[in-house]
């Protein structure tokens, strides 16, 4: 296993997260703030550190974040991909078991835009006979 720090780049929505992981005690900083402070809901909190989970790896690495648009949900999806390719980049015997989990895949789901004509992206104004 490398020692040297692994840089990775993960996208969610509109959200972007560049994450550090360097070998620590598996502090996670995200944009200068601790993890708990940052995310207020626990499932936040608890998709983030999923890859570091699956591959053991939950108290032997810092995560070091900068996360910036779209929201909250966004960013932690951003941040979880980030962190899984970081992992395959530090050891690449941490691929078949973060690919089967699905975290290595980026999430194409994103708003649809809004439609000329329409209040919405898919939504209609009321249909009147008379």
């Amino acid at each position: 296993m490398a020692t040297q720090v692994q840089i990775n780049v993960g996208r969610r929505k509109e959200s972007v997260a560049r994450v550090r992981l360097v070998p620590g005690t598996g502090n996670v900083t995200i944009n200068g703030r601790p993890m708990d402070e940052y995310f207020g809901r626990e499932t936040s909190k608890m998709i983030l550190i999923e890859p570091l989970k699956l591959v053991d790896q939950l108290g032997k690495v810092d995560v070091l974040v900068n996360a910036n648009g779209g929201g909250l949900s966004g960013q932690a999806g951003a941040i979880r991909h980030g962190i899984s390719r970081a992992l395959v980049k530090m050891n690449e015997e941490y691929r078949p078991v973060l690919k089967k989990a699905g975290f290595l895949t980026r999430d194409a789901r994103a708003v649809e835009r809004k439609k000329y004509g329409r209040p919405g992206a898919r939504k209609r104004f009321q249909f009147s006979k008379r």
